[in-house]
């Protein structure tokens, strides 16, 4: 269990300096960890991916927060956009947790590595949408919210990578994409972990230790929340001193091989 909580502080640790230097959302370094050490602990096996991204989006309920604050003191939060986007978030966010719990584990995983891959791909590429329409009246922004929202909760992360270049495309300036993007984890966060509470508190997860609520583990939340919060301003820091744009791609490649490594391991326990 030593060796587990030294996992869960290192993940939110990274997954904080990450979100600083770079502005992404923690959950894509924090699931594959999580999954790997669930797996490693002997967490049921049937619900391993669900407990992964439960708990990732338990943690940026408390991320969010902080970010969405230095955000709005900074002027770079839209809260007309945030409205505007919130109700689909909510819906879509909470109907993805459900629509997660009916599925297998291995098929969330297989979403999760399809997903990695096309991150990484957007960022090696730089492949950005070009600013070519104005902000969607109440139904676009509840459909793009409701998209955004859905995805987010099958992967367990904030939405960055889909609401700033959506914020992009209409043609919002970069600065407060982002910051209304921070601002738009919280409603994803929230909707989503409920849902994964209510939808887990049935399943059967024998062997936990430490305390869980649904598919939320209680131990590595706890690590995670306390190590980015203290890492996420070293991160923010370090974004003025480092060359962002190649760590970027740094970043990137590393994505690359955790999918790879997630995938091989799907692929391989299937033949054996």
């Amino acid at each position: 269990m030593l060796t587990a909580w030294l996992l869960y502080l290192g993940t939110g640790a990274i997954a904080g300096i990450m979100a600083g230097l770079l502005g992404i959302g923690g959950g894509l370094v924090i699931v594959p960890i999580l999954n790997l050490t669930f797996t490693a602990q002997g967490l049921p096996g049937d619900y391993i991916q669900h407990l992964a991204l439960g708990t990732s989006l338990a943690t940026i309920i408390f991320t969010s927060i902080s970010s969405m604050r230095a955000h709005h003191k900074r002027g770079a939060l839209l809260w007309p956009v945030f409205k505007a986007i919130t109700p689909g978030i909510l819906i879509g966010g909470f109907l993805g947790s459900t629509v997660a719990s009916l599925l297998s584990s291995r098929f969330l995983s297989a979403f999760f590595v399809v997903f990695l891959y096309y991150v990484s791909a957007q960022m090696l590429l730089n492949i950005k949408p070009k600013a070519s329409r104005e902000v969607p009246g109440p139904f676009g922004m509840f459909g793009a919210g409701g998209v955004i929202g859905g995805v987010s909760s099958l992967v367990g992360i904030g939405g960055g990578t889909m609401t700033v270049p959506f914020l992009t495309w209409c043609n919002v300036p970069m600065r407060t994409c982002i910051g209304t993007s921070a601002a738009v984890g919280l409603p994803i966060a929230l909707a989503s972990t409920a849902g994964y509470i209510l939808n887990g508190l049935d399943a059967n997860l024998p062997g936990i230790s430490g305390g869980y609520l649904g598919f939320i583990y209680l131990p590595a939340l706890f690590g995670v929340v306390v190590a980015s919060v203290l890492t996420a301003p070293l991160g923010a820091k370090l974004a003025h001193n480092l060359p962002v744009g190649r760590l970027k791609k740094i970043f990137a490649c590393l994505l690359l091989i955790v999918a790879t490594r997630m995938l091989w391991a799907l692929v391989g326990h299937s033949f054996l």
